[in-house]
């Protein structure tokens, strides 16, 4: 039998109808939070003292609750994802905060990410720059290669693996200054070009899908490294490094 003694706390929530109206910042008190709930069964704990007291509950984004479809997008405390590393939202734990603490709750704050509802932002703009080259193109038609049929060295298929573990969360445009998305973008970029299955169609995907995060909104990369501390996975700014140079490449490849 547990004896730890739950947490009361309160929650600053951000509260936006839709992106056309204003938010504000409203209150709540929650008690007796177990320190071994997710971030997010705290929040279904808010939501049905709500409903049971005929308010209107917090929207929020959620599917897996595991860390890996990237759908828990908050902004906790001043930190994507919360006070802890290398975890979504789903991932984190009470115990990372302290009984009577003031916790402030926001969604991702983005351009590219417009508000629709509370904490649930539109994350689209990710979903379009992948249609504009985030594939390889093979036939399908019962004549595809075995896996290991192509030789790969053990490091590109590394760091392919490692630059493919990005889950499209958008902690690292909510954590860039300049609401960068070129960590994405990099990860998604580099995933194909260190592989000879990307490599026909590279000088296309990067041109593609850095023509398609800037037409999107997004800011421009200065080097700041926040996107990597906070990312979820880990991702690192050599993906950015590999991207521009193979935008570099793609641009004098396809010059007349």
């Amino acid at each position: 039998m547990s004896t730890k003694k739950g947490l009361n706390l309160t929650l600053k929530i951000w509260r936006q109808k839709n992106n056309k109206t204003k938010g504000q910042f409203e209150t709540y008190k929650i008690s007796d939070v177990s320190p071994d709930s997710s971030f997010l069964e705290m929040l279904d704990m808010l939501n049905e003292n709500l409903v049971n007291e005929g308010k209107e509950p917090v929207a929020f984004d959620h599917d897996c609750r595991e860390g890996i479809c990237g759908m828990c997008s908050l902004y906790i405390n001043g930190r994507a994802h919360g006070p802890d590393t290398g975890i979504t939202t789903c991932q984190l734990h009470m115990r990372m905060f302290k009984d009577g603490e003031t916790i402030h709750i926001e969604p991702w704050r983005s351009a590219a990410f417009p508000v629709i509802k509370d904490l649930v932002v539109d994350r689209s703009a990710f979903d379009r720059i992948m249609a504009a080259g985030g594939f390889v193109s093979v036939n399908t038609s019962g004549n595809t290669l075995d896996a290991n049929a192509i030789p790969v060295p053990k490091e590109d298929a590394d760091k392919a693996m490692d630059a493919a573990a990005c889950i499209g969360c958008g902690a690292c445009v909510a954590t860039c200054k300049n609401g960068s998305a070129m960590l994405f973008v990099g990860a998604k970029v580099s995933q194909f070009a260190l592989l000879p299955q990307g490599r026909v169609e590279a000088n296309r995907r990067v041109l593609n899908m850095v023509k398609q995060m800037d037409e999107e909104g997004f800011g421009n990369c200065s080097n700041t490294g926040a996107c990597e501390i906070e990312c979820p996975k880990g991702i690192s700014l050599e993906n950015i490094a590999r991207m521009n140079r193979e935008f570099l490449v793609a641009n004098f490849t396809t010059a007349e």
